[in-house]
């Protein structure tokens, strides 16, 4: 399919169905826009750009409102550029006025989202069903295409922990990028290094209490992870400081694994509240 295919002119004549029907397959966005109209000029051509990069995953349709003013009016277009998208028909989502480059690429991802973003959300909802290794697959996937993303990198961090791949895991959490993400990734980088440590073979302990956190981690590195914060929580039973907090933190780090959605860590959080409170 060409470009142009993607980037089409419509006007009265032709809007229902190269819009309002078009819209029924992939979205639409409508440039509503004019000769006389000077951000228009940067919008416009920033548009198209993106509409390309997109490869098809909607159409935009440019839109002359003097020409159209039936449409203008109908569409209840008070002031130009206004750019609306269209799917199944209706209005999905709008804005007005000339708008910063990722600004628009939010828009667009909303309305319709890459591969990419696809194969991310899949990737995130199979860490949801603790499916840790298609999660770790289709993340390593975006990543290929896409390696500075965030939110693909902490969804392999997690996945990586749930599978005992403790090293490659906190590889990704020291080299974790500014983001939105990051104070959860920081959250993950206790258990990251207590799973290190343990995998490098921490010392038999005779000490009741240390035997036991280390249990509770092995038991997390063979999936069981129920059981490893049970464990926990027991070792924050007899000591709500052991180890100056990591035990703490490494329940925090298992419950990030697992994700806010999940039953199990709102049961777990409110365990921990009440034994630390």
């Amino acid at each position: 399919m060409m470009a142009s295919d993607f980037i089409i002119d419509v006007d009265e004549s032709d809007f229902e169905y190269q819009v309002l029907t078009f819209s029924q397959q992939v979205p639409v966005v409508v440039d509503f826009w004019a000769q006389w109209c000077i951000p228009c000029r940067t919008l416009s051509p920033l548009l198209e750009k993106l509409t390309i990069e997109a490869g098809g995953t909607f159409r935009l349709a440019k839109l002359d409102v003097d020409s159209n003013t039936n449409l203008a009016n109908r569409y209840n277009v008070r002031s130009i550029p206004a750019v609306k998208a269209f799917q199944d028909g209706k209005v999905i989502s709008e804005f007005v006025g000339a708008q910063p480059e990722p600004r628009i690429r939010e828009f667009i991802q909303q309305i319709a989202p890459s591969q990419a973003d696809l194969i991310l959300e899949k990737g995130q909802s199979l860490l949801l069903a603790n499916q840790w290794a298609s999660a770790e697959e289709a993340l390593r996937e975006v990543l290929e295409e896409n390696p500075d993303s965030s939110a693909a990198l902490l969804g392999l961090a997690k996945a990586l922990l749930a599978q005992g791949q403790a090293y490659e895991a906190q590889g990704i959490l020291e080299s974790f990028p500014a983001s939105r993400e990051f104070s959860t990734a920081e959250g993950l980088r206790p258990l990251a290094e207590a799973l290190i440590r343990l995998q490098n073979g921490s010392p038999a302990s005779d000490l009741p209490l240390e035997a036991a956190y280390n249990r509770a981690l092995h038991l997390f590195t063979r999936g069981n992870i129920e059981a490893t914060l049970d464990g926990l929580l027991d070792v924050l039973r007899e000591d709500k400081r052991y180890r100056n907090g990591e035990a703490r933190q490494v329940i925090l780090g298992v419950l990030e694994v697992l994700g806010v959605e999940n039953p199990l860590t709102r049961q777990y959080r409110q365990e921990l509240t009440s034994v630390l409170f």
